[in-house]
Parts: C-alpha cells; structure tokens; sequence
C-alpha cells in the first residue's frame, strides 16, 4: 500500500489520502489528476486495477462528484477514489469509459440522477429516466412537487436523439448522438415480452437475422429506492432489499445488515449467522432451479420447467414455515433474524438435500443433454475473462468465465469460513458455461447446508438493538454473493438515524450491460438464449 501511496502522490501531488488498511486505500483527488489516474490504474502491471466494484454519485452538500470502489483481482488490494467537481451548476469529471467497460453505464446512471457530466464519454443519455425528465433526483436540493419539476407532455419517452458530450479546445460541446441510423431495420423487443425476463426494453438492430448491435433502455420499474432510503431510518431501508432481486431476498437482505452492524460493531450471535448462510444456501438453490425453469421455457422446452417448480416450491414451503414468506422475505433483521427457526426446519432441510440430488441427473436427462440445445448454448455469447471484469459481471456469469471471483471464499463472511465446498469455474464462457456453473452450484450449496445443519448452534438468534439507531459518520461498504453475483451496499452517515446515502450495487446491472457485447454478429435466436443464460433480475436493474 504504501509503494501505491507514493505513486498516486507523483500523479495526483495534491491527493489526501484519508486513511489506509491493510488492503484499501482511500485517497481524494482532483478531477484535472483524475483522468492520468485512472490510466495508471489500468495499465499499471505492478497493481492493475482491473474490476471496478463500483462508481457511487455523491451530494456531499456544496458539490457534487463521484466515489470510485477498484479492486486489483491479481493483487487482491483495493482503492477508493473520492472527487468532487468544481462546478455545482455544470459538474464536469472525466469518464473512464477508456479504461472500464462498465463505466459507460455506471456513468448514465450518475449523470441520469446527479447531472455530473463525464467528459469523453461516448454516449452521455439518461439510463433510467425519461428523456424529458426535468432535474437530478439524487441531488439534495431536488424539489419533485409538479410545480417546481414537470414532466414535459410535448416530449417524445424514448427518443432515440439524446445529448452526448465531447472535448474539443478544453470545452464541452452538446452533439446530436442518434443511437441508429435512419435507414437500419429496428426491432423492439420489450418492454412487454417474456424473454426479457421484466420489463425490459431491447432495441435491436438487425441485417436479416443477424444482431449489428443492442440497445437497453431500463427504468421502467424504477421506484427510486435509493431516494426513499434518506428519509426513512435504518430498520427502515431493509424492507426494499427484498423488492430487489427478489430470488436473492434473503442475500440482499444480509448485505444490507451486515454493512449497519459492521458500522454499530455489533456482534451478531453464532446461532443466527448459521440460520443466515443456510437460509442464503437455500435462497441460491431456488434461483438457480427458477433460473433452469425460465431457461428451459425459453428456448421451447415444458416439461423441465414444471421439474424446476415441483423441486423449488419445496423450498418456498420450508421459508414459509419459519416466517420467512415465500418470494418477499421478510426475516433478516439487524442483529440476526426475526425469529427462530420452525421445530421441523432441520428434519424438513436434512430430507429435501438428501432428495434433490437423485432427481437432478433427470433434469440434465431431458434438457443438458438435448440436441438443440446444446446447439443454441455451446460457442454461443462468448464472454471472456478480461471482458467479465472490465465490465464488472460477477457471480456465475464470470465464474463460466474463468474468474474465480466467489465472495465466499475470497472475501469470507458470515460463518463461510467454517465449512468446505468448491468454488465452480469454467472457461468457455459461453451460454452452455453459464448454466453448468449453477447447475454444479446447486450440488455445492446442498454440501454447504448438510455441513450448516450438523453444526447448527443452540443460542440467542437475535442480538438486542436500541430502539433508535445511528451509525457513527463515516462511509461504510459490504458485499456478499448473490445467486447472480456480487450486491453491495454503500452507506454514507451524518450520525443521524437516516443514511445521508444509501446505494445499492446491483449484480444485474453490468449483465444487462454486456447484451451488446454478446449479440453482435449473432443471430437474433441467440439472443433470447443469451439473455436466459445471463439471468438477470429487473427490479436488480431499475431499483
């Protein structure tokens, strides 16, 4: 840390390093320094910034900027960046869109709800918001009354002409950026369409059959989450996670706790950090069977879908049993969980993991091994290492990979440290990868929660909180890993009871990213099979 201390210094001399652990530095730079840094970052051989965990608009109150979260994957070290630009009335900070492929989305969406325009950015619109949307939502002096912020009517939702921006003689310039040329064959799928998985907008450019190039419009579910999260206090805010990636309620949920009991130094009682892995075991298995269900649908395959649904509503039946709902799950709370475990949990969990693995071989029987779609799936939306973590993709999709990026095992929490399984990684990359490296996680997770079970703890499961709480100031950051991928949460405190910021990182947001990336040159068919393989969760995306 300390050669890459000095080294920021000889790039940025007027850095202010804040504070610095064992494997994180904190330093905050100006944006003139920012752009050198961000090329020394990448290309750097000694520490090689390559994944960015994740770009964080910021208020801070008199300016607005950005919190960059990078993590060297060869290095295992990280660095977060803080910088503020020097305007208010028109914030300017240079894009790292060179560098960092999920960077041109992570920018959208900071510019969609903080104004910040980044410079050399290729493509600078709205991600989420309307075109005729009027103002920053995410901005502390944002008035949403329909008096001050109309939404204009004359104004067409999804025009395809939208302002990018350019550096030319040391000033920006507005352009007129048409995503498509007039004369292309165009063809929306969504929002309303089953194999977008959500509401989801696809516009696809085709010749003949074949994919030129994709774009997403997301926000058609946006609820502004992360806006409502500043007035509402800390047990508050848990609530939404579940409203999330809802297949992944329960792992949400933990991130989101974890980073508020980190922040209080809250111990959390041994029995209740058990019920939480194996309640997130669970939770992974199910996404995963509903994701070999949607899958199987897609492509033109019944009976394996009703498979899926038999096996995972076994799940849902021992959630239900201890309070846990079915699909918004409503159990996880600061300091542990709700309640305890059902008397039958241990009985019913022991017989459903001993159960499913006799009839996963007939669910590779009737779909893995089917001609057609081995054909749709092998060599199909090839996704390779580098790409994976230059745009940020985690979870099984960059494990098919060949990333080994499981938080599990690379960054322990909970209680993961305490049992034994196998990180699963591919190297194809491709659609088949993707769906093998859950379908082999399922038998990991089974292993994880046999193991759970036999050590479960007697004891407290809930640690006793004050009625009011707040975090001491500061910035605090957890993850875990999601059925889709790495969910991080970000929490900015004043020392009140409500957050200053709260952002959630989605897993899905850089899947949905790379659709382009994956589609070109492919045909529209591989699409739908792309898409399936990617598994993404809209509500994940919007928020």
């Amino acid at each position: 840390m300390s050669t890459l201390k000095a080294q920021i210094q000889n790039i940025c001399p007027q850095a202010a390093f804040s504070h610095e652990d064992t494997d994180t530095l904190h330093a905050e730079v100006s944006p003139k320094e920012l752009a050198g840094l961000f090329k020394h970052l990448k290309t750097d051989k000694t520490f090689l910034f390559d994944y960015m965990e994740d770009l964080i608009g910021m208020d801070f109150g008199e300016k607005l900027g950005v919190i960059y979260r990078f993590y060297s994957t060869e290095n295992k070290q990280r660095i977060v960046l803080i910088c503020q630009a020097e305007s208010r009335e028109k914030p300017e900070l240079p894009s790292a869109t060179p560098w960092w492929g999920i960077a041109n989305f992570y920018e959208r969406e900071v510019y969609d709800f903080f104004g910040i325009i980044f410079i050399g950015h290729p493509d600078m619109r709205r991600l989420f918001l309307r075109n005729d949307w009027v103002g920053y939502p995410l901005r502390k002096d944002y008035d949403a009354s329909p008096e001050i912020n109309p939404v204009r009517l004359d104004a067409e939702p999804m025009d395809d002409i939208a302002p990018s921006y350019s550096e030319k003689d040391g000033k920006i310039e507005e352009e007129d950026n048409l995503r498509f040329q007039k004369d292309e064959y165009v063809v929306n799928i969504g929002p309303q369409h089953p194999a977008t998985h959500g509401v989801l907008h696809f516009q696809v450019s085709l010749e003949g059959e074949t994919v030129k190039k994709v774009d997403v419009h997301c926000g058609y579910i946006h609820r502004g989450i992360e806006k409502m999260c500043e007035s509402l206090t800390y047990p508050q805010t848990i609530g939404y996670t579940d409203r999330l990636d809802y297949l992944s309620a329960h792992q949400n949920r933990h991130a989101l706790c974890a980073c508020i009991e980190e922040a209080m130094g809250l111990e959390i009682p041994r029995r209740a950090q058990y019920i939480r892995a194996l309640m997130d075991e669970l939770s992974r298995i199910q996404s995963h069977l509903l994701m070999y269900a949607c899958y199987c649908m897609d492509l033109g395959a019944l009976t394996p879908f009703f498979y899926a649904f038999r096996d995972r509503e076994k799940i849902l039946n021992i959630f239900e049993d201890s309070g846990a709902g079915r699909l918004i799950q409503n159990y996880y709370v600061i300091g542990g969980v709700s309640r305890d475990l059902h008397p039958d949990f241990v009985k019913k969990t022991a017989e459903f993991i001993k159960y499913l693995p006799t009839v996963l071989p007939e669910y590779h029987k009737v779909f893995t091994g089917n001609v057609i779609f081995q054909q749709r799936s092998k060599g199909i939306g090839i996704l390779t290492r580098e790409q994976a973590i230059s745009n940020g993709v985690t979870g099984p999709a960059a494990r098919a990979s060949g990333w080994a990026c499981d938080l599990r095992k690379h960054q322990p929490y909970s209680v993961y440290n305490e049992v034994e399984f196998n990180e699963i990684t591919r190297t194809g990359g491709d659609c088949f990868d993707r769906y093998m490296v859950r379908m082999d996680e399922i038998h990991e997770s089974i292993a994880i929660i046999d193991q759970l079970l036999t050590k479960l703890p007697e004891g407290d499961y809930c640690a006793k909180t004050k009625p009011v709480i707040k975090l001491p100031e500061g910035r605090y950051f957890k993850s875990v890993e999601t059925a889709r991928g790495e969910f991080g949460v970000f929490i900015e405190s004043r020392g009140e009871k409500y957050p200053w910021r709260l952002k959630f990182h989605p897993p899905c947001l850089p899947l949905v990213s790379v659709v382009d990336l994956l589609t070109r040159g492919g045909k529209i068919a591989d699409l739908i099979s792309i898409g399936a393989s990617l598994d993404y969760v809209v509500p994940d995306i919007d928020r």
